[in-house]
């Protein structure tokens, strides 16, 4: 479909990538993977053709169509959400128009028997099988689907696309590429402009696409669910590996490590070789083995090792002042602007070293909670109170707007840093890749990636015992992601991450709170976790359809616009039968989670245990240790399984009973 030939581009005398050669097939679903600056991005507009080769060429089959959502993209003002997603269809619109025409032509023609007559009836049956090919009668249908997948609601589609803001405005861009259904799909990024709920819908739809994928992105676990196929570039060349991206890493470091053994190898006898010559060079008995020696080495193929960029962030946070056992308390907080309600009855508290999660539908209040925590935007109602001698570190998701463009990046950590640290700012720079000339650049010419390190370098001036972190994530690549998230497991302090990157946040957060529908839900356990309780019930709302209309009664017709009959009041017996029985649930639920309570603080007393057995006394060698803590953890598990199941009978009692 798409062959790129010895593309090669320069900038500045410097080649960004250097005679990369690859074929893009009809159904390959390919990762584009490497660091950031290494020219993915750029690739991608060579091959639409926004940007010139300085070398090579890319050549496509004559059919082929390209859809292309970049970083940033041109948005359109003056229509609905509906109506902007519908010129997707644009071919689809002109080819009804053309249907129409001939019709027209056709009903007013007598000439039955003439060839243009004939020619019309062609062209009409011609273009009538391409229209229902592309399924061009359940365009607003096709519409519908792809915007509640990327997360509008049906009463988002009468808005007009000025009311939403830029990453809203950017999925309506996604869903038109995604509706035009080109022959090859490039994407650059997608996920920095999704939720956690969307980001799975966009997997499925991909997965199950007809045509090419070409995605450019730093979620690992939304290439290896959509690829099958990994292209990376590193240091100007190009490698091509026929795996997803978790299979490529453990080939490529075989590959390099099989490349280096054959290198050593042969170093190794290029040096005995050249030893031998040099000890029998001048003896004529040996002569005739010496000369065959040299020719040995000139014929010889230097096996080179693939270079690797090394570079990496060197990130570990000061260790974070001890504040008060708890350290935020949010009761029956909301949040308005204007008449527009974003959310209420917000109620939580973090603990000491608590690690949560943010995550939800952009626009359900995530990152306005996250600055009413720290004070940047006043509470509506109710109250959000920060506990005793606690410190916030805030990393905001904006950060073009809170660095000055005209400094420097040495400026921007030298104006805000006080005391000893102010001698250390070339090393904290280093540390995030800004050596040499680099820390005299002006911020206004940063990359995202860039502006990212920069504002998490700033972080680390002071000791903060609560870091708030929102979408740290975007624009850093798969190392810095690593090394980011390790230092926030390491962290000794506590932690709130806004963030919709999953692999991210599994394995570092052990509660999520669900910004949804106007309200803040709280799920005990890890990512993956919430992820399968909501996946059913996330599917079922982007599927809902209309509830059926009731069959009326043969015997006795209802006008329609009659209401249905109220729920009778419970009488007095029942009422107090219902909250007897209701009571005895609630009591179930409070005595499930004293057991788990009780459990938690035996579990901890082990772990403090196992971490330092020779202060407790504690054997390892001996097994049963390790079966007493095992029935433990078991009982821990089962005692979580009876709080869910009650807690379900609970809810479950409630809706029955609820009218």
């Amino acid at each position: 479909m798409i062959s790129i030939n010895g593309v090669t581009v320069t900038f500045g005398g410097r080649n960004l990538f250097d005679n990369i050669t690859f074929v893009v097939g009809d159904r390959d679903r390919i990762g584009l993977v490497g660091k950031n600056g290494a020219g993915k991005s750029t690739l991608l507009k060579v091959i639409t053709g926004e940007q010139p080769a300085s070398g090579g060429t890319v050549s496509r089959s004559g059919d082929v169509t390209i859809g292309y959502l970049a970083q940033q993209m041109p948005l359109h003002d003056g229509r609905t959400v509906m109506e902007e997603a519908m010129t997707a269809f644009d071919q689809l619109n002109a080819l009804e128009r053309c249907i129409a025409e001939l019709s027209e032509q056709i009903a007013s023609r007598t000439d039955y028997q003439s060839a243009s007559y004939e020619r019309l009836i062609h062209d009409l049956s011609d273009a009538t099988e391409r229209f229902h090919m592309m399924d061009g009668t359940s365009r607003e249908a096709q519409a519908e689907k792809a915007l509640l997948g990327l997360g509008f609601r049906r009463d988002d589609f009468s808005r007009s696309t000025t009311e939403f803001s830029g990453g809203w405005r950017m999925r309506i861009e996604l869903a038109k590429i995604l509706l035009r259904r080109p022959s090859v799909i490039l994407l650059d990024e997608p996920t920095n402009h999704l939720d956690i709920e969307s980001i799975g819908w966009l997997e499925d739809y991909l997965k199950d696409y007809r045509g090419a994928v070409v995605l450019i992105s730093h979620d690992r676990r939304f290439l290896d669910t959509v690829t099958t196929r990994t292209v990376e570039i590193m240091l100007g060349r190009m490698h091509d590996y026929n795996v997803p991206y978790s299979k490529y890493v453990v080939l490529r470091a075989e590959r390099r490590a099989q490349q280096m053994a054959a290198y050593e190898n042969q170093q190794k006898l290029i040096k005995d070789t050249e030893d031998f010559i040099e000890r029998f060079r001048y003896k004529p008995t040996k002569s005739n083995q010496v000369q065959s020696r040299i020719k040995q080495l000139e014929k010889l193929d230097i096996i080179e090792v693939d270079e690797e960029d090394t570079s990496s962030l060197s990130i570990r946070f000061p260790a974070a002042p001890r504040s008060g056992n708890i350290v935020l308390e949010v009761k029956d907080a909301g949040k308005c602007f204007g008449d527009k309600r974003i959310f209420s009855g917000a109620e939580f508290t973090l603990e000491r070293g608590d690690k949560v999660a943010f995550v939800g539908r952009n626009g359900e209040g995530k990152t306005t909670l996250a600055r009413m925590i720290v004070g940047d935007t006043p509470i509506s109602e109710g109250t959000v109170r920060v506990g005793h001698n606690v410190s916030i570190g805030y990393y905001a998701q904006n950060q073009e707007d809170l660095m000055e463009g005209d400094f420097t990046v040495f400026d921007t950590l030298d104006r805000v840093a006080v005391g000893d640290i102010r001698t250390r700012l070339r090393d904290i720079l280093g540390a995030f890749l800004f050596r040499g000339e680099d820390i005299d650049k002006k911020v206004k010419v940063l990359s995202g990636g860039e502006r990212s390190r920069l504002a998490m370098a700033r972080l680390m001036l002071k000791p903060y015992n609560l870091l708030i972190l929102d979408e740290p994530t975007n624009h850093m690549d798969m190392r810095s992601k690593d090394v980011l998230k390790k230092a926030l497991m390491e962290y000794d302090g506590t932690l709130i991450v806004v963030s919709h990157d999953r692999e991210f946040l599994e394995g570092l957060v052990s509660k999520v709170y669900e910004f949804t529908d106007g309200r803040v839900r709280e799920h005990l356990g890890g990512i993956d976790d919430f992820l399968y309780r909501r996946r059913m019930e996330s599917m079922s709302q982007i599927e809902a359809k209309p509830a059926p209309e009731r069959k009326q009664s043969t015997e006795r017709s209802a006008p329609v616009s009659e209401q249905p009959a109220a729920k009778p009041p419970m009488d007095f017996k029942r009422q107090k039968e219902t909250e007897r029985a209701r009571r005895k649930l609630r009591s179930a639920v409070e005595a499930a989670e004293a057991e788990i309570e009780r459990l938690e603080a035996e579990k901890n007393e082990w772990d403090a245990k196992m971490a330092d057995p020779a202060s407790h006394g504690i054997d390892l060698s001996d097994p049963k240790v390790f079966e007493e803590y095992d029935a433990l953890k078991s009982r821990y598990n089962k005692a979580m399984n009876v709080w869910e199941a009650a807690c379900e009978e609970l809810e479950a009692f409630d809706d029955r009973n609820r009218g």
